[in-house]
């Protein structure tokens, strides 16, 4: 049997209620800070739900400005979750240094960018515009600006890429599932490089609305936004919607090794199941979580002694949480100590889609300083032997090992496990690795 293709990150991109670019973002995260805020872009009063974390706009460094990307009749053309998808590929390609890929590399370099919800506003603005003033005055731009895989299609476009080129959406998992299955093109030969991750840009009066009616969303910190995603905590009153974007770029090793690019990390294991429970909520028993993170520790080749922390979907919900954290200390049961575990949707909110993709640049941040991001707003926190939950100060640990968990509508589970590899200190080119 031939050795299997082994799956590296070579770059990374990052959009987020903190900020755009990753070592800002990730500076914020690890200082305690948050990116929610009280809703300003639209009139939120008579939403129960009136606050958000959403990507700041601006001219400024660390804000979101497409026009430092697009032309204005480009602009014109996509909805904002493509344009943070381009945003994030743009940081994921310089990251990569991919700008200088010959045309038969760029034959072997695929785009797999996935979105749970996609263009909702472009949606709903031309379903006013339908209402108020015909069909005849809807944008032509409406269909391919806001349909999910136009973010890979854009990003191909951009970088004239040419291997496969989808879009994926399972909700709240679409980024956790987007790269795991690139992971697989390349351990298939599908591909040498693939761009992967997640968008969303929905933080819109009728998904509001929408998870409103669900009562999904924290109503009881309005005032207190910066209080209001509060993971595991016995406070907690349901997840604060989030937008933002994070592209990874995985690559093949030994391609990877022949460019003498960067290496951040591994891809080492992927788990997908289902609950066959219920359309929204997770099935009681957590046999579905506990299936797939198994899955993803077994696909990398490890044990529960090996994962040093766990980056959890825990995004706020009274059952979500509990049910997770219980699937966490079952599958990482025996162990010689307790694995460490955090929710940094504390900091940036449950950016649906594109939580998945963010939280695994957050793991890979992890492994690379050895510091396991904090838990905002523990204050009474659970307990569940086997594990210790990180409260609102960041810990420095040795992180090898890290799990990232997303659990969505549907039923769709999905877990990651990112491993680290050594290099030489001097230089991140010609890295040395170890098995």
């Amino acid at each position: 049997m031939s050795q299997r293709r082994r799956t590296v990150v070579t770059g990374m991109g990052l959009v987020s209620p903190l900020g755009c670019g990753v070592d800002f973002a990730w500076e914020r995260l690890i200082a305690g800070e948050t990116g929610i805020k009280r809703i300003s872009g639209f009139d939120a009063a008579a939403l129960p739900s009136k606050i958000a974390g959403v990507v700041p706009d601006g001219c400024q460094n660390h804000e979101f400005d497409p026009t430092r990307l697009l032309p204005a009749k480009d602009i014109k053309r996509y909805d904002r979750f493509i344009m943070l998808a381009l945003q994030a590929a743009q940081e994921a390609v310089e990251h990569a240094a991919l700008d200088t890929l010959s045309d038969e590399a760029k034959n072997r370099t695929g785009v797999l960018v996935a979105s749970g919800i996609g263009g909702q506003p472009r949606l709903s603005n031309n379903t006013r515009v339908l209402d108020q003033r015909g069909p005849r005055r809807i944008s032509p731009f409406f269909i391919p600006g806001s349909i999910i895989n136009t973010a890979a299609g854009a990003i191909s476009i951009e970088h004239g890429l040419k291997g496969p080129n989808i879009g994926i959406a399972t909700a709240c998992a679409s980024g956790t599932h987007a790269i795991g299955e690139a992971m697989h093109w390349i351990r298939s030969d599908r591909a040498d490089i693939v761009l992967c991750g997640s968008t969303e840009a929905c933080v819109d009066p009728l998904v509001l609305g929408g998870f409103s009616a669900l009562r999904a969303l924290s109503t009881k910190f309005n005032d207190e936004p910066e209080r209001a995603s509060r993971p595991w905590d016995r406070d907690r009153d349901g997840f604060v919607l989030a937008e933002g974007a994070a592209v990874l770029v995985l690559e093949e090793l030994e391609h990877a090794k022949r460019r003498g690019a960067m290496i951040l990390g591994e891809v080492a294991g992927y788990g997908a199941t289902a609950d066959a429970h219920h359309i929204t909520a997770p099935s009681p028993d957590g046999q579905g979580a506990i299936a797939a993170m198994k899955i993803a520790i077994d696909d990398a080749g490890l044990g529960s002694n090996d994962i040093d922390y766990v980056n959890a979907h825990a995004a706020s919900t009274p059952l979500g949480d509990k049910i997770e954290l219980k699937a966490i200390g079952e599958v990482l049961q025996g162990r010689r100590t307790p694995v460490l575990v955090s929710s940094t949707k504390s900091s940036v909110g449950h950016g649906l889609g594109a939580a998945g993709s963010i939280e695994a640049v957050f793991c890979l941040k992890a492994i690379a300083d050895s510091i396991c991001p904090p838990t905002l707003n523990l204050e009474n926190p659970p307990s569940q032997p086997g594990v210790t939950l990180i409260g609102p100060v960041a810990q420095a640990a040795q992180v090898n090992v890290a799990l990232s968990n997303s659990f969505a509508f549907g039923g769709a589970n999905g877990a990651l496990v990112f491993k680290a590899l050594v290099s030489t200190p001097e230089s991140h080119r010609g890295v040395t690795l170890s098995s």
